[in-house]
C-alpha cells in the first residue's frame, strides 16, 4: 500500500507517518548493510526484523540500542528452513497449491522467454528490471 524511495525519503519518519507514531510491526529485509540501522529506528516495540538475506556488499552494523530499547527480535532465514524439514515443506506446498487453486495467490510473471532466449532472459535478470517472475518455456 506504501512505497518509501529511501534515496528521496527519511524511511523513519516515513514509517512513524504512515504508521501514526507506532512502527513497523514485521521487516522483511533481504539486502542488510547500512540501511539495517534505520529498519530498526522505524520499528515498533516488540517488531519482529525477518533477515533473509545479505544483498548489500557493506557491513551490516548490530543496532543494539534499537535492539534493546524496543525489545526487538531479529531473526535469520533461510529457505532450508522449510525445504529440509518434510513437514515444513508439505504444509508449504498445501499453501501455495491451495492460494493459487482458489486465485488468492496470484504469480505476477514480469516477461516471458522461449528457451532459444535463454540467453536474453538471463541478461534481463541480471538488469534487475523485472518485478515479477521470469518464465522461460520450454
Amino acid at each position: 500500500a506504501h512505497v518509501i524511495a529511501t534515496q528521496q525519503q527519511d524511511l523513519v519518519a516515513e514509517v512513524a507517518r504512515i504508521t501514526a507514531g507506532a512502527g513497523a510491526r514485521v521487516v522483511f529485509d533481504p539486502i542488510g548493510g547500512p540501511q539495517f540501522v534505520p529498519l530498526t529506528e522505524a520499528m515498533a516495540r516488540g517488531g519482529i526484523l525477518l533477515e533473509y538475506g545479505a544483498l548489500s556488499s557493506e557491513p551490516t552494523p548490530f543496532p543494539l540500542f534499537n535492539v534493546l530499547g524496543k525489545s526487538l527480535t531479529l531473526k535469520g532465514y533461510l529457505y532450508s528452513e522449510i525445504v529440509s524439514d518434510d513437514a515444513a515443506l508439505a504444509r508449504a506446498k498445501a499453501f501455495i497449491v491451495d492460494g493459487l487453486d482458489k486465485g488468492v495467490l496470484v504469480p505476477l510473471i514480469a516477461k516471458v522467454f522461449t528457451f532459444a532466449q535463454i540467453q536474453d532472459a538471463h541478461r534481463y535478470l541480471e538488469s534487475n528490471e523485472q518485478i515479477g517472475k521470469v518464465v522461460v518455456t520450454v
